[in-house]
């Protein structure tokens, strides 16, 4: 009867166990839906910041021009004056 009794006993530890991976397991799903929305609400800002890179490095003036024919309306070139 012993063996029957550790084999019962075998069962309950595995069936608690199962149980406590099931948790962990659906612990995990949860912290991976988290981490990869995180993810992409991330890669979305990076998308944002480079194309306001990139129109901010479009603004720039091409190499060879000169601060007066770049500069923006109402903005004066600043090249070559000291500081006050």
């Amino acid at each position: 009867m012993a063996k029957l009794e550790d084999l019962a006993e075998r069962v309950d530890r595995l069936v608690l166990r199962h149980q406590e991976l099931k948790r962990t397991s659906r612990l995990i799903e949860q912290q991976l839906q988290t981490v990869s929305a995180e993810r992409d609400s991330l890669r979305s800002r990076l998308g944002a910041a480079r194309a306001r890179i990139d129109a901010l490095l479009d603004r720039l003036p091409a190499e060879g021009q000169t601060g007066s024919e770049t500069a923006a309306p109402g903005v004066e070139a600043t090249v070559g004056r000291s500081a006050p």
